[in-house]
């Protein structure tokens, strides 16, 4: 075998030695980036089952004040700042929807305390609970907001003169403001609220479907949908 053919099968021995060196390299590239990608749809699908396990129990408000059948058909959680304006104006409307169709809507109050000074008012909310006052506590605070919030910032001082006459127990209200039950559920809305990404009140969410939009028609939309499901 002359020099000039050893050279070619030792060339051509070679190439073919390159090009399935090349070959399985690609393989194995392929594999691997299909084991990263099903790797991480796999952390992705945990991680969006997580997230939706969290979000329901967040929007169950087992532990908020609830007014409604529990059994209703419509699931309304609002998430509000008493010292908040638009929160009072938008109050009246669902207790009336709630008149309207009695047994079809509940209602979950959740507190974030997004004006200065609001996370007084919210204490003191907690703490009428214990007196079976939350609601009339509620109600009186959103009807009167003009006279204990100034400028967007709440005047403390001013609740307590405002709610005395609902029968509260002031100096226990005042005892209770800051115990560890009030100021735990007060942490578990905030988390929540966090998790929910609420960034203004009041925010809803009817059956766990938060508003395409803000307003009243949108939330009215909302709630008609869901009664009509």
């Amino acid at each position: 075998m002359s020099k000039n053919t050893r050279s070619q099968l030792s060339n051509t021995k070679s190439g073919a030695s390159r090009i399935t060196l090349v070959t399985i390299a690609a393989v194995i590239l392929v594999v691997a980036v299909a084991a990263v990608t099903l790797f991480y749809e796999s952390k992705d699908d945990q991680f969006s089952e997580g997230t939706d396990a969290a979000r329901r129990e967040a929007l169950a408000s087992e532990h908020s004040p609830t007014l409604g059948d529990a059994g209703a058909k419509v699931h309304i959680v609002e998430f509000l700042d008493p010292a908040c304006g638009t929160c009072a104006l938008f109050y009246p409307m669902v207790k009336r929807w709630m008149a309207e169709v009695p047994g079809d809507i509940r209602l979950s109050i959740r507190h974030v305390a997004f004006h200065e000074g609001a996370d007084y008012a919210v204490r003191a909310l907690e703490a009428s609970r214990n007196q079976d006052k939350y609601w009339q506590t509620l109600e009186t605070l959103l009807a009167t907001q003009s006279q204990w919030v100034h400028n967007h910032v709440v005047q403390p001082d001013k609740i307590g003169p405002i709610i005395a006459n609902l029968g509260l127990d002031m100096e226990q209200l005042k005892a209770e403001m800051n115990s560890i039950e009030a100021l735990r559920r007060i942490e578990r809305d905030k988390k929540d609220s966090i998790l929910l990404k609420v960034s203004a009140t009041p925010e809803y969410f009817v059956n766990g479907r938060s508003l395409p939009s803000f307003g009243q028609q949108q939330l009215t939309n909302l709630v008609r949908e869901e009664l009509q499901r």
